[in-house]
């Protein structure tokens, strides 16, 4: 899960392999597979970074994650 910033400025945790696209538009627009949308404060650049670090979370070796 990664955390986003909803515009009201409340914080959530969120699936980031629902994403179908996001867009700057100029707010961010998060596009889910099931076509609903979500509008945060992060911008793409950001999202795309915390995608990239849960990927790599996620991927990791059990044993690599328990000696953290």
């Amino acid at each position: 899960m990664i955390l986003l910033t909803r515009l009201n400025g409340t914080e959530f945790y969120f699936n980031p392999e629902l994403i179908q696209s996001v867009e700057k538009t100029p707010d961010t627009v998060i596009t889910l597979l099931n076509e609903k949308k979500l509008v945060v404060r992060e911008s793409p650049e950001v999202i795309r970074e915390r995608y990239i670090e849960y990927r790599q979370r996620i991927s990791q070796p059990l044993w690599l994650k328990q000696d953290k």
